[in-house]
């Protein structure tokens, strides 16, 4: 039997993109049981990827109830009805084996990894004291997009002296206005740059001097995204909710580290659940960005934990 449920959890404050913003995070939740046993996965529809709550609830509810985890690629595409069901899958094939996801995956048993920490698209005054308020932080993300945002990279900077600092730009920069920053990214330390430049404009960073590693992220979904890449980025962002589940998710990194990008791993902004699959495919990457419990006043019970060390992979009780 499969169900969806669709949950709402709050935002400790406002997280605002170049897109727009938000105060709470809405969720579906996916419920397979079979054999006595219950996996559960959680996704975010992206109005980004026209899903919406409702048509990824219909695109699950469309599935056979004895769905298979092989079965379920040929059947939705990548994106997040099929995150959710085959995360629920890999959760629900550990408990019937009695063991660890990690291990029916065949990987090593993972260890926590250090997370970005991610300031949300404001002022450069509230960006500075968001900083400065999370500057014992190893690892921010700053949200931009503008086309002012040099301001607010320099009040990071300010408030977060010794911080690693990455940004995601969300597609909001045109061609003219990366070259222009490109060389103040440099000065300021910046290690990376996520999606300069929409998704369907991306061939002006062919030739394009890269002076700071570029991540494809909007336009990285599953392993049919890495040959429209080539000689535009440097690193790939493995989303569960855009390959279409951790099935997916794991291939594609092992054929871009094959083709000899770094990768990142990331997140929408959900709950410990949606992060918690994610964890086995960020051991050993070049940057990990799975913060979304950490933007959240409330979770799940039995939620991951964060501390100096980083995120640590998932207890039983919640997940794998």
């Amino acid at each position: 039997m499969i169900t969806v449920t669709q949950d709402v959890f709050r935002l400790a404050q406002v997280f605002t993109i170049s897109r727009g913003s938000r105060t709470e995070a809405k969720v579906l939740t996916v419920a397979i049981t079979r054999e006595g046993f219950t996996g559960y996965g959680e996704c975010v529809p992206y109005a980004r990827y026209d899903e919406t709550l409702d048509s990824v609830t219909a695109e699950i509810q469309g599935l056979p109830s004895d769905v298979t985890r092989d079965a379920l690629q040929g059947l939705l595409p990548a994106g997040a009805a099929r995150n959710a069901v085959d995360c629920a899958l890999w959760d629900l094939d550990a408990k019937i084996a009695g063991k660890p996801a990690w291990e029916l995956a065949g990987l090593p048993k993972p260890g926590p990894e250090i997370t970005a920490y991610t300031l949300s698209l404001d002022t450069p005054e509230n960006m500075e004291q968001a900083a400065r308020d999370h500057a014992f932080r190893p690892l921010l993300k700053i949200k931009l997009g503008t086309p002012d945002d040099m301001p607010r990279l320099e009040a990071v900077r300010r408030g977060a002296p010794d911080a690693q600092i990455i940004i995601d730009a969300n597609e909001g920069w045109s061609a003219g206005v990366y070259a222009d920053l490109a060389p103040h990214l440099v000065r300021l330390g910046v290690a990376l740059v996520e999606q300069p430049l929409p998704a369907g404009e991306d061939d002006a960073l062919l030739g394009m001097e890269r002076p700071v590693p570029v991540c494809a992220d909007e336009s990285c979904h599953d392993r049919s995204s890495l040959p429209k890449l080539k000689g535009k980025y440097d690193v790939v962002n493995i989303k569960l909710d855009k390959a279409g589940g951790l099935t997916e998710a794991l291939e594609l990194k092992q054929e871009a580290i094959a083709l000899g990008y770094d990768v990142m791993v990331g997140c929408m902004v959900g709950s410990s659940l949606a992060m918690a699959p994610a964890t086995l495919i960020a051991q050993g990457v070049a940057v990990t960005d799975l913060d979304g419990p950490l933007l959240l006043a409330e979770d799940r019970d039995n939620p991951l934990r964060f501390d100096a060390d980083g995120v640590h992979p998932p207890l039983a009780a919640l997940w794998g």
